[in-house]
């Protein structure tokens, strides 16, 4: 199988399998696309006659002869050797959680799958001793793993900031004895930021999330506060304090991004990462909103073609500041071409129900944070340190393979069949994946390569 495609004055091919990507000239460019495998030793005579007139027999054939070197070097058109692990996906250790400290938050973002903080069940706070067998469930199923995550959610983890410390103590007074190294995550809409806080995250937390929409009036359009003002003022010198103060740490582990969320409000979302990147920041995420179709901000199929403009735009204008030597990364646009995620990774994604869970402040354990409040899919509790191992086989079982628009989309072994999560809100199943979110991470993917290939040789 192979994906080609036009951008930015890039002939690009890509082979699906081996995950070489070509960036080619136009009579290949063409050649391939009425191409088919397995192929001939001699190109087929009814493709030189659909190209006769364009280019000069000798051409089309030296170009065959070249592409020809490529599928024999299994590099073009080449089989897919991973389809026959499909069936050997097996549950797995859990590697990382995702503590909920808070199911509630000062901001009311209109957007918000988490009802505004409080998933649905009422508002409340994790206590320090759940917080604690929320460690203990780890330990006891993190088994065979050193390395372990923890992200500490909400709702608005800064409302609950002393049982945050209390479990990071908790944590760190375990890892020896049971030779874990915790790697800790919050996420926070940086509101109740101040010095004392930025200087524990900047000290306990290997990553922090910073929420913000992007430019003034767009945060502030669904980003409000209980009383319906906005948070920009507040929480932009807050970031940038906290971003400064981490670059100056001497272990370049520790990491940040900020992240926001574009809807149909904000379709030229391209100038709110460029201001997130002229505020300062140079780790950036803005992601589409996904949600029911008759919502105001909803992004449906209508607003597409808008939207991979805009992506197409936002590449440009990434290639130009790279070649400044003033680049930034921006989440969507990260790939690796050389070597990429693990095998099973590339078949099934983030892990959710499987290696990765979430707990809510009573203690019940989720596939994600996604299915937080959705009382079918509870698979557990950490106060009686259970888990339903139906449901983590389930999950674990859940590839491209299983998932039939998956098998044979070009995109499978980037996006991993997409979020578990929102393919079983808004397509039913979570082995239909949401088709808006397929196209969008196609197009992204799209961009992430020709950016790779506009910087070849740069560095």
């Amino acid at each position: 199988m192979i994906h080609q495609y036009r951008m930015n004055g890039y002939d690009i091919v890509l082979d699906v399998n081996s995950g070489a990507v070509h960036v080619v000239d136009d009579i290949v460019y063409d050649l391939l696309e009425l191409l088919k495998a397995p192929l001939a030793e001699e190109c087929p005579k009814a493709v030189l006659e659909a190209l006769e007139g364009r280019y000069p027999k000798e051409e089309l054939l030296a170009a065959y002869q070249e592409i020809l070197e490529l599928y024999h070097a299994d590099v073009l058109f080449s089989s897919d050797d991973y389809e026959q692990y499909a069936d050997m996906m097996v549950a797995s250790p859990i590697k990382a959680m995702c503590l909920h400290v808070a199911h509630d938050c000062n901001l009311r973002c209109k957007y918000c799958f988490a009802s505004t903080g409080d998933f649905g069940g009422g508002r409340k706070l994790l206590d320090a001793e759940t917080g604690k067998k929320a460690i203990d469930f780890l330990l006891k199923y993190s088994y065979g793993r050193r390395n372990i995550e923890l992200d500490f959610f909400g709702g608005e983890p800064l409302m609950n900031f002393d049982v945050v410390k209390e479990v990071v103590d908790y944590a760190r007074s375990k890892e020896e004895e049971y030779g874990k190294n915790f790697r800790f995550t919050i996420t926070t809409n940086g509101v109740l930021l101040d010095d004392a806080k930025i200087d524990y995250i900047n000290k306990e937390m290997s990553n922090v999330v910073l929420s913000i929409d992007g430019r003034k009036e767009i945060n502030d359009l669904l980003r409000p506060a209980v009383n319906g003002k906005g948070s920009y003022d507040v929480i932009v010198p807050r970031y940038q304090r906290l971003v400064e103060k981490r670059r100056n740490n001497e272990e370049d582990r520790w990491q940040y991004y900020v992240r926001g969320t574009f809807t149909k409000h904000n379709l030229d979302f391209a100038k709110d990462v460029m201001h997130l990147n002229e505020l300062g920041f140079d780790q950036i995420s803005i992601e589409p909103v996904v949600s029911e179709d008759y919502r105001d901000y909803a992004i449906t199929e209508k607003e597409l073609p808008r939207i991979f403009e805009e992506y197409e735009e936002l590449a440009k204008q990434m290639i130009a500041l790279k070649k400044a030597g003033k680049g930034f990364n921006f989440f969507h646009f990260m790939i690796d071409l050389d070597q990429g995620p693990c095998a099973i990774k590339r078949l099934r994604g983030c892990g959710c129900g499987n290696e990765y869970v979430a707990v809510t402040p009573d203690g019940d354990v989720y596939p994600c944070h996604q299915f937080v409040g959705m009382e079918d899919w509870k698979m557990g509790s950490v106060h009686d340190l259970t888990v339903d191992f139906k449901k983590k086989d389930y999950f674990a079982k859940a590839n491209i393979y299983s998932k039939e628009e998956c098998k044979n989309c070009w995109a499978k072994f980037y996006c991993s069949g997409g979020c578990n999560a929102n393919s079983y809100q808004y397509a039913g199943d979570i082995h239909k994946p949401h088709r808006i979110s397929c196209e969008l991470e196609k197009k992204r993917l799209e961009c992430a390569i020709m950016i790779k290939a506009a910087m070849a040789g740069e560095d």
